[in-house]
């Protein structure tokens, strides 16, 4: 037995406004224990260089689209890490995917069939769903609240427009209902509240809990690491 092919690879999925970029502290983290990972930028917050201006922004289905790609460059098993918006296309994309073998929901919004992230929310569907939405004015403080100065100060730099669609796009496949989940509550997230982490949490197989704010891939990625780890050794792929 190959135990490195064996071994799953980390597919991990940026929420909202962020890209690829947020997740380099984490996967550093992840090197060092030995574990593989890749990490995608999604085009509903980061269009491909070229885009003519006026043309449709990405939406939810092309960042499903672009999660299945990568996917499918991957060898062997693979457990999808998603944050916060990310939840949802990864959601998505990995109804399709065979070489899933779980889905980590990371304070992601792990949603079923016909909802949306506004619908989720109860969130108020804007009468111009073709735009981009900006990133939190207090983003230092909501996103990247225990996260050391110097560090959220470049994170909030480099966040980006998201496309209104992306939010408003409803699921139509839930994947989490035939790959096993996992869910990691912030407890201390003042983005996506605790409490509509639990009850997201409700739809997975486990749950696990961090004291982070809404970013622990830069607040605490040593520690995120290890509870990735641990979720992957506890994964079996199907033999």
């Amino acid at each position: 037995m190959n135990t490195d092919i064996d071994r799953p690879t980390f597919l991990l999925v940026h929420g909202a406004w962020h890209g690829a970029w947020c997740w380099d502290s984490l996967r550093a983290a992840l090197d060092a224990d030995g574990l593989r990972s890749h990490a995608v930028d999604l085009p509903s917050a980061n269009p491909p260089a070229g885009r003519r201006d006026g043309a449709r922004p990405a939406g939810m289905r092309d960042d499903a689209e672009a999660i299945g790609d990568s996917l499918r460059r991957i060898d062997g098993p693979v457990v999808v890490v998603a944050h916060s918006y990310g939840g949802v296309p990864a959601t998505e994309a990995i109804a399709d995917a065979a070489n899933v073998v779980r889905a980590v929901y990371l304070a992601g919004f792990q949603l079923g069939a016909g909802e949306s992230m506004f619908t989720f929310l109860g969130a108020p569907v804007p009468d111009d769903g073709t735009g981009y939405a900006p990133p939190y004015e207090d983003a230092r403080r909501t996103l990247y609240g225990d996260v050391p100065e110097a560090e959220a100060d470049r994170a909030v730099a480099r966040l980006r427009p998201q496309s209104v669609r992306s939010f408003t796009e409803p699921v139509t496949t839930a994947g989490w209902r035939t790959v096993p989940s996992s869910y990691i509550v912030c407890d201390r997230d003042q983005a996506l509240e605790p409490s509509r982490q639990r009850e997201l949490a409700t739809r997975a197989d486990s749950v696990h809990r961090l004291p982070s704010g809404h970013s622990p891939f830069l607040s605490m990625p040593r520690q995120l690491a290890t509870l990735l780890g641990r979720i992957a050794t506890s994964t079996r792929p199907a033999s």
